[in-house]
């Protein structure tokens, strides 16, 4: 039941924090989002402290499906008609330059993490979504992203059409963030593990946090990245995010997978893009998501996944299936910034909706900027 990504990579042991400390910026989590953070931020010269609660890269980044893309779904259209072009070039912008920061990061630092470009497809197979795939090729290219509308596919399925995004990327995500996280060390961050943020007080213009060891760290900003924030007595982010759970098979295939990486526009959502491994090549597929804790059993929709892939493909073996958690939020933005407009010095960064690649690199680059 375990992921890939957990699995073809090693743990870590980084240590625990066992005596109070200070810094200037303190980023509870160490996904993607907080070692991206932590990583922008050192670069700039500041004190840099990030907190674990389990291990490095353990949770949500390490059950991802990888996509280092811009196409969220059919999200541009929406985002121009319901919160104007402003908005909606602010987001594209966002993830573009996410896309670029990341292979930067990748090549500058000789990462080894498989990155590698593909197309991205958002695809369907019913008529009365063809007008709203048409739109959203249109509303990107009005963004200035290098999408076209096409009638074919590389995979093997019929289509009424598909929106494609050129220089799009995938990626090993552990292989990524471990080298970034050692980096990061490298270059002054410190970076404790098991170690949990149990409470938040404001210091003054700063903030103490209590960890469940019994010990404080000070900081004069603080970044909460722990995918669902700790600290609700501000904000209302519990009346304001929820979980949605979604589920993912490793399949090996008879049939060569012929590059790219695919989405359905309709429900169920089903999601492709294939991984490199030692034993060969494994197309990943996704998709019956929930919300968390409703639902039917979850072999059911393991079972659900099994029947599309073997409409596809020959499949001749199933070496890995796992499944993910991940924030969403009300108007399908992700929550970046300041905690409240009353904490100036309290960041937040959460609510991906299951693009966290992209927009936890996008906060990072927002939040250092703020700061």
């Amino acid at each position: 039941m375990n992921s890939y990504w957990l699995e073809s990579t090693p743990g870590t042991e980084y240590p625990a924090m066992e005596q109070d400390q200070k810094a200037d910026v303190v980023i509870v989590g160490g996904g993607l989002a907080g070692i991206s953070c932590a990583w922008q931020l050192r670069k700039a010269g500041l004190e840099v402290v990030v907190l674990e609660a389990n291990r490095i890269g353990a949770g949500t980044t390490a059950r991802t499906t990888a996509k280092v893309t811009s196409q969220h779904n059919l999200i541009y259209h929406k985002l121009l008609t319901q919160m104007g072009p402003e908005i909606a070039s602010q987001y594209a912008d966002a993830n573009e330059t996410a896309i670029r920061e990341m292979r930067s990061i990748a090549d500058s630092l000789n990462l080894d993490c498989d990155f590698e470009e593909q197309s991205a497809y958002v695809y369907t197979q019913q008529d009365n979504y063809r007008k709203r795939i048409e739109q959203e090729a249109e509303a990107a290219k009005h963004l200035r992203i290098q999408s076209t509308f096409v009638e074919e596919i590389p995979l093997p399925v019929e289509i009424k059409g598909a929106v494609r995004f050129d220089h799009q990327a995938q990626f090993h995500p552990r292989k990524y963030l471990l080298g970034l996280a050692e980096q990061a060390l490298k270059n002054g961050v410190s970076l404790y593990e098991k170690t949990q943020s149990n409470e938040l007080e404001e210091l003054g213009q700063g903030y103490v946090i209590k960890t469940d060891r019994g010990k404080k760290i000070q900081a004069d900003r603080v970044i909460l990245a722990s995918h669902y924030p700790f600290y609700n007595k501000l904000g209302m982010y519990y009346s304001r995010i929820y979980a949605e759970r979604t589920y993912i098979l490793a399949l090996k295939t008879q049939e060569a997978y012929p590059g790219g990486m695919y989405i359905t526009a309709e429900n169920p959502t089903r999601s492709l893009r294939s991984v490199a491994t030692p034993n060969g090549r494994l197309v990943l597929l996704v998709g019956d998501q929930h919300k968390t804790g409703q639902g039917i059993p979850p072999s059911n929709h393991y079972e659900a996944l099994r029947e599309f892939g073997t409409k596809l493909y020959h499949v001749t073996d199933i070496p890995y299936q796992w499944s993910t958690q991940d924030c969403m939020t009300l108007d399908g933005l992700p929550y970046v910034g300041n905690y409240t407009d009353k904490t100036p010095n309290l960041y937040v960064a959460t609510g991906f909706g299951k693009w966290g690649m992209t927009n936890s690199t996008a906060a990072s680059l927002i939040l250092r900027d703020l700061i």
